[in-house]
Order: C-alpha cells, then sequence, then structure tokens
C-alpha cells in the first residue's frame, strides 16, 4: 500500500509520468479494436442483439413454488400447446421459472398456463400470466432512444459552458459514445438479454463515465491555465500531467464503484436469480471498467489533438520549449582582460 501511495505521489509531482498523451495513436487503435468487435461480434456470434420481450413483446408466465426448476419441463408444456413456438426459460429465486413465450391468444394462453402448472405440479394459481404487446415495446424503445438523445445533447452543451470549449465537450462526448458502444456490445457478443433495466444501466454508466471526464478535465484546466510565458511546459505535457495526477484517483474511484455493483450482480444472478438486479448491475460493471479507461485514453488525448493545431497553443510550445532549451544552457563565466 505505501509502495503504491508513493506512486501516486510521483505522478502527482511529476517525479514519474506516464506517456499517456504522446501514446494517443496506441489508445486509439485499441478502441477502434473494441468497438469493431462491440458492432461486428453480436451479428457473427449470435445473429444480432437479443431483445427483452418489453422490446419484442411476447406472453410471459411465472410458476411459483415449484419443487423442481427443471427447463425441459417448461419448453415440454409450452410445445404440448403451442408446438411452433418458441420459448426462453429461465429461473427465478429459488423456487420460481420463468418463461417467455411469442405472442399466444387468449385460449393457448390458457392452455399453456394448465400444462405448465401440470407440468411442475402446482396450483393453476401459482402460475402468473402477462402479454406485453409489440406497440407497448416500440414504445419502450422510442422513449429510450430519445432519452439517449436528450442526455447527450444536455450533456454536450453543460461541459462546453463549464469548460469555455466546444472541444472539451466534443471529447467528452467522444468518449461517452465509445463506452456504450462496447458496453451494448458485450451484451450482443454474450447473448444477454438487452431489456428496460438494462438501458437504465446504460444511461447510469454514461452519467458515471461523464463525472470521472470532468474531474479529469478540471485538472487539466488548472494545469493549463498557470502555464504562462515561462513555462517549459507544452501544452500536450500539461494535459498529460493532469492525467497522471488524476489516474490513481480514478483507479480508486472505479475499484469502489466496482465492488459493490459485482456484489450486486453476484446475488441477483446467482443467488436471487432476480432479472433487473442482474440486468442493472451488469451494465454497471462493464460500462464502470470501459469507462474509466475512455477518460484516461480517449477523452483526454482526443482534447489535445483537437486543440494542437490552434495559434496560441503553436506559440505557446514554442516559447516553452524555448524556455527550456535556454534553461539547459550551461552559463558561460565572463573573462575581464
Amino acid at each position: 500500500m505505501a509502495s503504491f501511495s508513493k506512486f501516486g505521489n510521483d505522478l502527482y509531482t511529476g517525479a514519474r509520468s506516464l506517456n499517456i498523451v504522446g501514446r494517443r495513436k496506441l489508445w486509439y487503435l485499441i478502441a477502434g479494436g473494441m468497438i469493431l468487435i462491440a458492432l461486428v461480434g453480436p451479428f457473427l456470434l449470435r445473429g444480432g442483439f437479443v431483445f427483452g420481450i418489453e422490446f419484442t413483446g411476447g406472453s410471459e408466465f411465472v410458476v411459483s413454488q415449484t419443487t423442481s426448476q427443471s427447463q425441459t419441463t417448461a419448453t415440454d408444456a409450452v410445445a404440448s400447446v403451442v408446438p411452433e413456438a418458441v420459448s426462453k426459460v429461465s429461473t427465478v429465486g429459488s423456487d420460481g421459472v420463468r418463461i417467455q413465450t411469442d405472442q399466444l391468444s387468449e385460449g393457448e394462453t390458457t392452455g399453456v398456463r394448465d400444462a405448465l402448472a401440470a407440468g411442475y405440479d402446482v396450483p393453476v394459481t401459482e402460475v402468473a400470466t402477462s402479454f406485453i404487446g409489440a406497440t407497448w415495446g416500440q414504445d419502450i424503445t422510442g422513449q429510450a432512444l430519445r432519452a439517449l438523445v436528450v442526455f447527450l445533447v444536455l450533456a454536450g452543451i453543460i461541459m462546453a459552458v463549464y469548460f469555455r470549449t466546444w472541444k472539451m465537450s466534443v471529447a467528452a462526448m467522444v468518449a461517452l459514445l465509445h463506452d456504450l458502444v462496447i458496453t451494448a456490445g458485450f451484451y450482443g457478443i454474450t447473448g444477454f438479454e438487452i431489456t428496460p433495466a438494462a438501458v437504465i444501466g446504460f444511461l447510469t454508466i454514461l452519467g458515471y463515465s461523464l463525472y470521472d471526464t470532468v474531474v479529469v478535465f478540471d485538472k487539466i484546466r488548472e494545469n493549463t491555465n498557470f502555464d504562462g510565458s515561462g513555462s517549459s511546459r507544452t501544452f500536450a505535457e500539461s494535459v498529460n500531467l493532469a492525467v497522471n495526477q488524476t489516474l490513481v484517483r480514478s483507479i480508486n474511484t472505479s475499484v469502489v464503484a466496482a465492488l459493490p455493483v459485482a456484489s450486486i450482480l453476484f446475488i441477483g444472478a446467482f443467488v436471487l436469480g432476480a432479472g433487473t438486479l442482474r440486468d442493472i448491475s451488469l451494465a454497471l460493471l462493464i460500462g464502470i471498467l470501459v469507462g474509466t479507461y475512455s477518460t484516461i485514453f480517449i477523452a483526454s488525448p482526443l482534447y489535445v489533438q483537437l486543440r494542437v493545431g490552434e495559434a496560441a497553443i503553436g506559440k505557446h510550445d514554442k516559447q516553452a520549449l524555448a524556455a527550456r532549451a535556454k534553461a539547459s544552457t550551461p552559463a558561460v563565466e565572463s573573462v575581464t582582460a
């Protein structure tokens, strides 16, 4: 722990420096590879993204107080009434089973409910049924997309006003989109359903990533504002110093946030069998990890790249390099005859 503290202190004082900004092409390449996998992987491995019944519509049955959670029993019960129906079965807690199918008629729903009650040897009253229409699912999808667009627009405007430059806002928005695409891609590649709970998780991690980015950008603004004409640091070096100074804080914040989320994911998925807890916590966990990466390795280097072409930045960098060269030139003693 002491060595880690010393490492963080060295990064903050500049005694030790990780060249993050200078190696931005490498980080862009890694990010581009992950985005490509996130976009193509779900279609190559799964044939596309798997959306929950809330988005696609369908019928759902929940069997409670069962002594067996056999999935075969559920699929056989559905097939005995509607042979062509495609059913998805999952467990709920330690004594429940959830079955989702295509949209069924009222008569088919009654038949499947009776078959499930007989198959699991429970009263018909222990089989809850619900129906979600496709129109309702389309409304949910539209609302989710509108919420995402509104969030990004408002966040971009607020950041541009707060930092008094649109370039910081653009860098932050690129990092947010990076987080969203990779997190959604993980869902698609692993086959996890995208549900309203997962969408809530997506929006939540965007807020977390934005918070982490604002912390780093605040330090960047502080460092660059202090760079006067006599500074020996270039603009890129000042930004790199700010990233190093906030690196340990970003890691600590991510670890502290990820541990309870991972606990909720474990409890929700393996102990309680609660789909909502699993969906939200999974999105949060992946988003926290990806968001930490994007703040450090995407947002900050991209901000430098957006500004290095400015005349004022170029002038400052020339002055900084000249001041550094002058300071490194040994003094020559004057000799008086």
